[in-house]
């Protein structure tokens, strides 16, 4: 079975080492490019389960227990970008499947 995925922007509208907000399917999704991974590309909600806000995508990025994270802007717990795992809480947000092809960015189904 092949995996379905929506192309979501091109690769120009991404910033290095940061994350953009996209509506996918009337859900905010927080997409991170991270050149230095070898994903690349990472897409988890954008809302911040504690904080009770869409804000991921404007968190910091960082390498922390060797897991690409994402820093909440409001009260900073950290969410594992490849599974969208709280690092503090026992608490898991959406993540998709993200993939860079040609220059485009696609993001697949839930996980």
């Amino acid at each position: 079975m092949t995996t379905p995925w929506t192309l979501i922007c091109k690769q120009e509208d991404l910033v290095e080492g940061a994350g953009v907000a996209a509506m996918v399917s009337g859900e905010q999704v927080a997409i991170f490019y991270v050149p230095e991974s070898e994903q690349r590309v990472f897409a988890i909600s954008n809302w911040d389960p504690i904080g009770k806000a869409n804000v991921l995508s404007r968190g910091l990025v960082a390498h922390l227990q060797e897991q690409w994270v994402v820093a909440s802007p409001l009260y900073k717990q950290h969410f594992v970008l490849a599974s969208g795992q709280c690092l503090e809480e026992d608490i898991k947000i959406s993540h998709w499947q993200a993939k860079l092809e040609g220059g485009d960015v696609f993001i697949a189904a839930h996980l």
